[in-house]
């Protein structure tokens, strides 16, 4: 009957010490939905802390009842170490998912309050990367705490300490380009050399960047493509950033058109096209003549709107409005090739 007692024991602690982990978890939810009542969408984003938050209580509550009830068992040791490396990698869990909550909540907080879209991509790229590079840090610690939890490796860690020297000059050799791409990454996100949701021009592509890692930022090309470029191509290959001051841009329609074309109507055209649509910001709309050879006028039209997406159906919308224009009311300014019969004569 002892026997049965003593077994039972450590079971009867470990579900209690379950119970105590789910009421001090709903506690703790309600406490810190309660504190930060006036942070909007916090109660939502909390949700997902719920697991790691019960995990790391049961985890603790189990090894407290361990120690109490069965401390003096041939299988606590092993049950002890099991439940050490669950706590570690739980903890490390629970900052990873809080991590990423108070990362939306920063960035969902600027957004409600700033209206500075240059601004809010810098900050979002900068908080992306320094989630990144914490959460590395987080997962790095927690595998070195599971592995100190090994006996044999921290009989080791004397004859590791007295190799350090050569092993940091070996690993430095072996990950320089790592390390290259890692810096690189961190020089972009704080140098604002480029941001999130930015337009630029690389290896004669246009497209929009999408995404930066530590290592690596990808490109969301124009046809949807996505060009995976290493961080070091941004500091070491010049190319262009269409919105590194202002998300606002600028571009051209060029029509080569004949020499009888009223340009003047034209241009009267494109103000009304202009007008009629939302696409256009209305800083700039003009129609000129920048070359008049070879038998045909050369008429480029410069338009802006907001961001690059919404300029690229501008100009379509342009292009196509001014195209029909000439078909149907200037069909002398289709271009024409023309010949002069000479008579020799003979």
């Amino acid at each position: 009957m002892a026997d049965l007692e003593s077994a039972i024991t450590p079971v009867l602690a470990i579900l209690a010490a379950v119970a105590a982990a789910v009421l001090l978890t709903l506690a703790a939810r309600l406490v810190a939905n309660y504190a930060f009542r006036k942070v909007p969408g916090f109660a939502g984003r909390s949700a997902k802390a719920r697991l790691p938050v019960f995990g790391v209580l049961a985890l603790i509550g189990t090894r407290v009842a361990l120690s109490a009830t069965a401390s003096g068992r041939g299988w606590f040791p092993a049950v002890d170490f099991v439940t050490m490396t669950a706590l570690i990698a739980a903890l490390c869990w629970l900052a990873l998912v809080s991590l990423g909550i108070a990362e939306r909540l920063v960035l969902r907080h600027f957004t409600a309050r700033s209206k500075d879209n240059r601004r809010l991509r810098r900050l979002t790229t900068q908080v992306t990367l320094g989630r990144r590079f914490i959460a590395a840090l987080l997962i790095t610690l927690a595998v070195a705490g599971l592995l100190l939890t090994i006996p044999e490796v921290r009989a080791l860690g004397t004859g590791l300490l007295a190799s350090a020297g050569l092993i940091s000059i070996v690993a430095g050799l072996a990950v320089q380009s790592s390390l290259s791409n890692v810096f690189a990454g961190v020089q972009l996100a704080f140098t604002d050399a480029i941001r999130i949701d930015d337009v630029v021009v690389v290896e004669g592509l246009w497209g929009r960047i999408e995404e930066i890692t530590m290592t690596y930022v990808v490109v969301r090309v124009w046809d949807e493509r996505m060009l995976i470029l290493p961080s070091t191509y941004f500091t070491t290959t010049p190319f262009e950033n269409w919105t590194r001051n202002s998300p606002k841009i600028m571009g051209s329609v060029e029509l080569d058109v004949d020499w009888q074309t009223p340009v003047a109507d034209l241009r009267g055209h494109l103000d009304a096209v202009l007008a009629g649509t939302p696409l256009w910001d209305g800083r700039t709309g003009n129609l000129a003549v920048t070359d008049a050879v070879n038998g045909v006028v050369r008429i480029r039209v410069v338009v802006s709107a907001q961001d690059s997406s919404a300029l690229w159906d501008l100009r379509c919308l342009v292009r196509e409005a001014l195209l029909s224009h000439v078909q149907q009311s200037q069909s002398v300014s289709i271009p024409r090739q023309r010949w002069e019969m000479i008579d020799t004569g003979k």
